[in-house]
């Protein structure tokens, strides 16, 4: 392919709006798929490939997307995290508390509702933690689709929740979903880490060195138990996101640059053809909002996040010394609150992980997730464009001039002539914008 077309495809990939896209598309391939074909969709998802190692790499393609995508997107998600540590919302302990409590709670409260739900004999507890997560590709294209006119602050709100949430999502995984821990593995795995650290320290540049050392970190995590994405996250924390000296870039924004086309356009839709394909009938959706488990996700990602996102920050604007931003409202921070219910990537990975011995029970909780995302997108994206509508009203009459003079009439409403009615306004050459001094007309 020619480099402009590539330039140009990689580029779109970049954009929010597009990653969303993409994702949506090949969860509804997924669907489609698993219910008109089922049994060819089982067998491309147990087909095994990889080297018969020692290190156990010859997996089902299911559990290379789960495993090896997924990391991919980790690994981004890890950069982001890092990058807003250092220079983001996450840097000043003031611009953070909001979001960070807004991500704690968005998260205990969830897995609460879950945990009240499944408390009875024919519970299931151990999916505690499949509706505490927010899909960050969903979730920010929503908001690029929709929000055209919503302030910038919106965005930044909702980017810094959802990396938090992804790093509590993270530790999730690696504390409660890992499994027979080996430690030799987990021990080699880390030293892989440092060596990755030492080299990055040292300025040592070259993809041929990274890439490998990449893929053995990420096999021994695998080998070890711990859930391999866990190496992805690691990865993208020990980049450098500060730039040193003449640097345009720093090199975990070059580095980010180049590897989130490969997560927005490849990884993250092919992990969500592998995930979602779950049968949908009648009867499985009775099932969604019958059953103990699956009810508790939907209530959990519907009521939950956004109880749990919203309640949190109002709390702490009372009760502390935090405050929300000035540029945002607090039906700004509720409709986001319900887009962050939006559920997608990591739930159904955490599905996955809570009934591994369960194929069932799997997929009723991933329609779960299914249902509860597809319910917060489209309530939020209601919410959002009331929002979007409202601030772009308030443009509009702020950039109104009705008499044509050059100059927006909120200005000069103070005007006796302006308010005296069109026919008695003077003409542009002898009024004064507000606050220019008698004698300066205006240019």
């Amino acid at each position: 392919m020619p480099l402009p077309e590539r330039t140009y495809i990689t580029d779109a990939l970049r954009t929010e709006t597009v990653g969303g896209v993409l994702l949506l598309l090949f969860a509804v391939a997924a669907l489609i798929w698993a219910n008109t074909s089922p049994h060819s969709y089982e067998s491309v998802l147990d087909y095994t490939i990889g080297p018969s190692s020692p290190l156990h790499l010859h997996l089902s393609l299911e559990a290379w997307a789960n495993d090896g995508l997924l990391a991919i997107f980790f690994f981004v998600a890890g950069i982001e995290l890092k990058r807003e540590f250092v220079a983001g919302e996450l840097r000043t302990p003031s611009a953070a508390v909001l979001p960070v409590i807004a991500a704690v709670c968005g998260v205990a409260l969830p897995a609460v509702i879950y945990a009240v739900a499944n408390s009875g004999s024919g519970g299931h507890p151990n999916g505690w933690a499949i509706p505490t997560a927010t899909d960050i590709a969903f979730a920010l294209g929503v908001l690029a689709v929709v929000g055209s006119h919503l302030p910038s602050a919106l965005r930044a709100f909702l980017l810094t929740l959802a990396v938090v949430d992804d790093l509590i999502a993270i530790l999730i995984i690696a504390v409660f979903y890992s499994t027979g821990i080996k430690f030799w593995a987990l021990g080699l795995s880390f030293a892989g880490l440092l060596l990755f650290w030492f080299l990055h320290r040292r300025g040592v540049h070259g993809w041929y060195l990274y890439v490998p050392l990449a893929f053995v970190v990420w096999a021994l995590m695998h080998e070890s138990g711990v859930h391999a994405t866990v190496a992805g996250v690691a990865m993208g924390l020990i980049l450098r996101c500060h730039k040193v000296g003449d640097e345009k870039q720093s090199p975990g924004e070059h580095i980010e640059h180049l590897v989130r086309p490969i997560s927005a356009g490849f990884a993250v839709p092919v992990f969500a053809l592998f995930a979602a394909g779950v049968t949908i009938s009648g009867s499985a959706l009775a099932e969604v909002f019958t059953q103990a488990a699956p009810i508790g996700i939907v209530l959990g990602l519907l009521i939950g996040k956004t109880t749990g996102i919203f309640g949190g920050t109002w709390l702490a604007a009372r009760f502390t010394r935090a405050e929300l931003n000035p540029q945002l409202t607090w039906a700004d921070l509720f409709a986001v609150s319900v887009l962050a219910g939006i559920g997608f990537t990591v739930s159904l990975l955490i599905s996955e992980l809570a009934f591994p011995e369960d194929a069932a029970l799997a997929d009723r909780a991933k329609a779960a997730v299914l249902v509860g995302s597809l319910l917060c997108a489209l309530l939020a994206t209601s919410l959002l464009k009331l929002r979007n509508r409202h601030y772009q009203q308030l443009v509009s009459e702020e950039n109104a001039d009705v008499d044509g003079d050059g100059i927006p009439d909120v200005y000069q409403q103070d005007d006796p002539a302006w308010r005296g009615g069109a026919g008695n306004r003077p003409g542009p050459s002898a009024r004064q914008p507000p606050g220019r001094p008698p004698g300066h007309p205006a240019p």
